[in-house]
C-alpha cells in the first residue's frame, strides 16, 4: 500500500504557553473560554466558601468568641490582612518555581483543610451550648486549646485562599493569548468576568449562609463552605488537560539584586543613550534570562541604567560567558524600573482598602444595631452585602456596554485607562463613606429620640445601608478591575502572578491600616466620660466620625493619585514574532 505524506499546519499559541506535557500549546485543544469558563466556576464555588466564613466572622467573634465590637473588627481586619499578604507568597512560588498550576491546586487543599478544621471544631467545641451564638444567646467559655484550634483553622483558610486567589485570577488570563487579535480582547473581558463570578460566588454566602449563621446555626454553614471549596478543587483538577501553561521564570529576586548590584558598581560611568546602542541587551526574540519579551528602554531612574553599561571588561567577559552581577540587559534593568514605578500607585490604593475593609466589619456591626425586621422577617445585617454584590453586577454590564464605550467617544480614544478608571473609584468610596456616615448619624438620632436607654438598637432601617453598600459596589468595578488589569499588564512577563498579587496586597495593608485606625481613634476619643466612637454599645459612640474621617482621608488620598498617576509612564513590550506561532507537522495516512 503507497503511503500518502499530508501535510497538516497546525496554529499553536504566540505567547509562549505550552499544554500539560511541556510542548507548545495548540490553540484550538487549550485555553480559550473552554478553560476560562471552569476557572470562572471555580472561582465562583471558592469565594462562596470563603465568604461563607469571612463575611459572618465578626459576628462570630461578638457572639461566640466572646469578643466586643472593637476586639472584634479589628480581628477581622488583621485576618483579612493576612489572607491577602499571603498573596505574595502564593505568587512568589508559581512565578519562581511551582508554575501557576501547580500552587493554585496546592493552596487549594490547604484551603478545604481549613475549612473542614474550622467546621469540626465550630461544631465539637465552639458552639456550644446547642443553639447559642445568635443575636440572644451567648456561648460559653473556651479552653486555650480549643481558642488555638479555632485560629489553627481560620489561619490555615487565609493561607489557602491568600495563596490560591492571585494565581488563579492570573492563570485564568493565561488561557487567552494576548497576541492574539481575537483572544486578546476576550482576556481583557476576563478580568471583568472573574471579578464578577467572585462577587456572585459571594451571592449565597452573604444571603442563605448569612442568614442561617446569623440564627446560630454557624457549623451548618462552615460545612457548606467546606463543601463547597471541595467542588471547586475538584472542578479545577478536571480541566487539568486543557490549561495552558506559562513556565516559570526563576527567582525574580536574584534578578533584582543583579541590577542592583551591577549598577552600584558602575556608580562612576557615564550612562550613554540608548538610541545608539550604548547599552546591552540580550538578542533574538525570546531573552535567555527570563523568557519573555523584551521591554523598551524608558527614561528615568538613570541611576539602574549603569547596570547595563557594557564597559570594556563586560566586552572581553561575555565573549565566554555573561556575569548577570556585573551586565544585565536592558529588559532586566526595566524590569526593576517597572516595580518602582509601580509601587506608588500601589500605595494609593491601600487607602481605598481601608474603605472596602468596612464593609466587612463595621458596616455589619452598624447594620445589627439597626431596625432588622420587615415584615416580621429578620434581615441578617451581613446580608446587606448582597446590595454590594448586585451594584458589582450592575456596574460591571453599564462599565462595558455604556460607560466607557460613551467616555471613549468623549475622549476620543480607546476609552478611560486603567488609571483613570482607579481615579474613579477613589471618588466613589469618599461618596460611600459620607453616605456611610451620614446613615449613622440619623441611626444615633432615632436612637435617642425612640429608646435613649436601648443597647445597640435604633428605630431606623436597615435598608438606609442600601446607598453605602451600592456605592462601595460601585467603587470596586472601577477601582479594583482597573487594578488587575493594571497591574497584570504592566507586571513584567517573568512577574504576572505578582502584578495581581499586588492588587490583592493593597487590600491586605488596607485590612492592618484599618485595624491601625480603629485603635488610635479608639485611645483617643476615649475619657472618662466617653466610652470612644466605636464602643461595645454604638449608641453610645460616634461611629459617624469614624466615617467621616475616611472620608477626608481618602479624598486627601485621591490628591496624591492625581499627581502619582500624572508621573507614570506605560510599559512598553516589543511585540513577539509571530513566526513563531505556526508549527508544520508531517502525518503519515
Amino acid at each position: 500500500m503507497e503511503k500518502k505524506i499530508v501535510k497538516r499546519q497546525e496554529e499553536h499559541t504566540l505567547d509562549g504557553s505550552v499544554d500539560l506535557r511541556g510542548k507548545p500549546a495548540i490553540r484550538s485543544r487549550t485555553g480559550s473560554w473552554g478553560a476560562g469558563i471552569l476557572i470562572l466556576v471555580n472561582q465562583g464555588l471558592a469565594t462562596l466558601a470563603f465568604f461563607g466564613v469571612g463575611v459572618n466572622l465578626v459576628l462570630f467573634l461578638t457572639r461566640v468568641m466572646g469578643q466586643d465590637n472593637a476586639s472584634a473588627a479589628n480581628n477581622v481586619s488583621k485576618w483579612t490582612g493576612t489572607v491577602y499578604l499571603f498573596s505574595l507568597l502564593g505568587a512568589f512560588l508559581s512565578d519562581s518555581y511551582w508554575g501557576r498550576y501547580k500552587t493554585c491546586a496546592i493552596f487549594q487543599v490547604i484551603f478545604v483543610i481549613g475549612l473542614i478544621s474550622l467546621s469540626l471544631s465550630s461544631y465539637l467545641f465552639l458552639v456550644k451550648p446547642d443553639g447559642c451564638g445568635d443575636e440572644k444567646t451567648p456561648c460559653g467559655s473556651h479552653s486555650t486549646i480549643h481558642l488555638s484550634l479555632f485560629y489553627v483553622s481560620i489561619y490555615l483558610i487565609a493561607l489557602g485562599n491568600g495563596g490560591y486567589q492571585p494565581t488563579i485570577a492570573t492563570f485564568g488570563a493565561d488561557q487567552f493569548d494576548e497576541d492574539h487579535p481575537k483572544e486578546s480582547h476576550s482576556k481583557v473581558a476576563f478580568f471583568s468576568y472573574f471579578y464578577l463570578a467572585l462577587n456572585l460566588g459571594s451571592l449565597f454566602s452573604n444571603t442563605i449562609l448569612g442568614y442561617y449563621e446569623d440564627k446560630g446555626v454557624w457549623a451548618l454553614g462552615f460545612w457548606a463552605s467546606a463543601g463547597s471549596a471541595t467542588l471547586a478543587l475538584i472542578l479545577f483538577l478536571l480541566g487539568t488537560p486543557i490549561y495552558r501553561h506559562i513556565t516559570p521564570k526563576g527567582n525574580p529576586f536574584s534578578r533584582f539584586c543583579q541590577v542592583i548590584i551591577a549598577a552600584s558598581r558602575k556608580w562612576k560611568i557615564e550612562v550613554p543613550s540608548n538610541d545608539d546602542g550604548g547599552l546591552y541587551e540580550v538578542q533574538g526574540s525570546d531573552l535567555a534570562d527570563n523568557g519573555g519579551r523584551k521591554i523598551l528602554h524608558t527614561e528615568g531612574f538613570k541611576f539602574l541604567d549603569r547596570a547595563a553599561v557594557m564597559t570594556p571588561k563586560d566586552q572581553i567577559s561575555t565573549i565566554n560567558t555573561h556575569n548577570p552581577w556585573r551586565l544585565c540587559s536592558v529588559t532586566q534593568v526595566e524590569e526593576v524600573k517597572c516595580i518602582l514605578r509601580l509601587l506608588p500607585i500601589w500605595l494609593c490604593t491601600i487607602l481605598y482598602s481601608v474603605v472596602f475593609t468596612q464593609m466587612t466589619s463595621l458596616f455589619v456591626e452598624q447594620g445589627a444595631a439597626m431596625k432588622t425586621t420587615l415584615s416580621g422577617f429578620h434581615i441578617p445585617p451581613a446580608s446587606m452585602s448582597s446590595f454590594d454584590i448586585l451594584s458589582v453586577a450592575s456596574f460591571i454590564f453599564l462599565s462595558r456596554r455604556i460607560i466607557f464605550p460613551i467616555a471613549s467617544r468623549i475622549m476620543r480614544s480607546k476609552g478611560p485607562t486603567e488609571l483613570h478608571r482607579m481615579g474613579v473609584g477613589l471618588v466613589i468610596a469618599v461618596a460611600a463613606m459620607l453616605s456611610a456616615g451620614a446613615v449613622e448619624h440619623f441611626r444615633l438620632r432615632y436612637a435617642q429620640k425612640d429608646c435613649p436607654r436601648c443597647v445597640n438598637s435604633s428605630s431606623l432601617s436597615i435598608f438606609w445601608q442600601v446607598p453605602q453598600y451600592v456605592l462601595i459596589g460601585a467603587s470596586e468595578v472601577f477601582m479594583y478591575v482597573g487594578q488587575l488589569e493594571f497591574f497584570n499588564g504592566q507586571a513584567p512577563d517573568g512577574l504576572k502572578s505578582f502584578g495581581s498579587a499586588l492588587s490583592m496586597t493593597s487590600i491586605s495593608l488596607g485590612n492592618y491600616v484599618s485595624s491601625l485606625i480603629v485603635t488610635i481613634v479608639m485611645k483617643v476619643s476615649t475619657s472618662d466620660d466617653m466610652p470612644g466612637w466605636i464602643p461595645r454599645d454604638l449608641n453610645l459612640g460616634h461611629l459617624d466620625r469614624f466615617y467621616y474621617l475616611l472620608a477626608g482621608l481618602t479624598a486627601a488620598d485621591l490628591v496624591v493619585y492625581i499627581v502619582c498617576a500624572k508621573w507614570y509612564k506605560y510599559t512598553r513590550f516589543e511585540d513577539r514574532d509571530s513566526t513563531r506561532g505556526k508549527n508544520n507537522d508531517l502525518i503519515i495516512v
